[in-house]
């Protein structure tokens, strides 16, 4: 590829970014082998399809799609407010969770800033970090986790933010509750801790000990705590999250925010979706029965992988991961080769219903 034309007018964080590669959709996919009847773990989706009470609320609010929606969400911080017993001015919307990342890296990160991430985090942190212009830290990761002493140790007067993913993407590991709390208590208060819980609705059922980090925000004044709608919610297409932090913090936030961020169907559904505790339970149900499916089937095709606690398990295929990847494809199955996240050989499969999750099996083992 050649040479950008204006690559030497853009800001210097820009330079050297890629672009975010998303999971393939499956109309593209199809159309691209002229294939039907695809299924796509790739990109830690819900399987169950939208919530019937989501639908009736966004049915009820498309009359109104001339009109603006209501750009400080009122309504949805409101419902939030009561549910985390937090005031509505400790609470920031964004267009999914990813938008608030974003956010905290446009406030608190610049250079001569450094932004400490775990090695296989998430790939956003380092992406908003470097368009901002801050330096990049990466700490080396622990069986495939977060090393909190390693990034402890990292930690300096020039440090901006710490990222936290827990669990963390694409590896599903994630980190107790006495761990994590001493780890911030450990930060100088003028760094920015950003806990990511993207997926915390699976977890927190299963195991006692992973924290609600959002119950820590009296304590820890430089937290920022961020979650979504995207996964165990079901409501990955319409884009929609939320912040937790001090209302100091929010209000910097808010203050980049782009207006109307959040659409207005987005913000009935959430709030739909907060009254459905049922979706919720569904949702955590068919996850943990497809992580104990594909491990499973995993070490029946003898499979090295990495215990998850999210929607998705990433397993070692043992040859390059997008050779794999390619013939899933031709079989009609979307994985996600995670490579790019220093993950040799692996793909991340996120959990689908029980017949996809045997698919996808059936289709590696074909394949390998």
């Amino acid at each position: 590829m050649s040479e950008n034309r204006f690559i030497d007018r853009a800001a210097p964080g820009i330079a050297h970014l890629q672009p975010y590669v998303p999971g393939k959709p499956v109309s593209e996919l199809e159309r691209e082998l002229g294939i039907s009847d695809s299924i796509k773990l790739a990109s830690n989706e819900s399987p169950l399809g939208p919530s019937p009470r989501v639908l009736e609320a966004i049915r009820g609010e498309l009359p109104e799609l001339t009109r603006y929606p209501d750009g400080g969400a009122y309504a949805l911080r409101a419902e939030l407010a009561r549910r985390h017993e937090v005031a509505p001015a400790c609470i920031t919307i964004g267009n999914g969770s990813n938008d608030v990342l974003d956010m905290i890296a446009r406030v608190f990160l610049y250079p001569g800033r450094e932004s400490l991430f775990s090695e296989h985090a998430f790939a956003v942190y380092p992406l908003s970090s470097m368009a901002v212009g801050a330096t990049l830290r990466q700490a080396p990761a622990r069986n495939f986790g977060h090393d909190l002493q390693a990034m402890a140790a990292m930690v300096n007067q020039a440090t901006g933010v710490v990222w936290i993913a827990n669990p963390n993407n694409p590896t599903g590991t994630w980190l107790t509750e006495a761990a994590l709390r001493d780890f911030i208590a450990s930060l100088p208060e003028e760094v920015i801790v950003v806990v990511d819980e993207a997926y915390f609705e699976y977890v927190r059922p299963v195991h006692a000990d992973y924290p609600d980090t959002s119950c820590w925000l009296l304590e820890f004044p430089n937290l920022v705590v961020t979650r979504t709608f995207s996964k165990a919610y079901g409501l990955a297409s319409l884009r929609i999250g939320y912040g937790l932090s001090h209302p100091d913090v929010a209000d910097l936030l808010n203050r980049v925010r782009q207006p109307f961020n959040s659409n207005s169907l987005a913000q009935v559904a959430a709030i739909a979706a907060l009254q459905d505790p049922d979706y919720v339970q569904r949702s955590v149900e068919l996850n943990n029965a497809g992580l104990k499916q594909l491990g499973e089937g995993f070490q029946r095709l003898g499979l090295p992988f990495i215990p998850s606690v999210g929607n998705f398990i990433s397993v070692d295929v043992g040859r390059p991961a997008a050779e794999v990847d390619l013939a899933l494809l031709n079989r009609g199955v979307i994985t996600r080769p995670v490579e790019n996240y220093g993950l040799k050989g692996h793909l991340r499969v996120s959990v689908g219903t029980a017949e996809e999750n045997a698919r996808c099996l059936d289709a590696l083992e074909q394949v390998l």
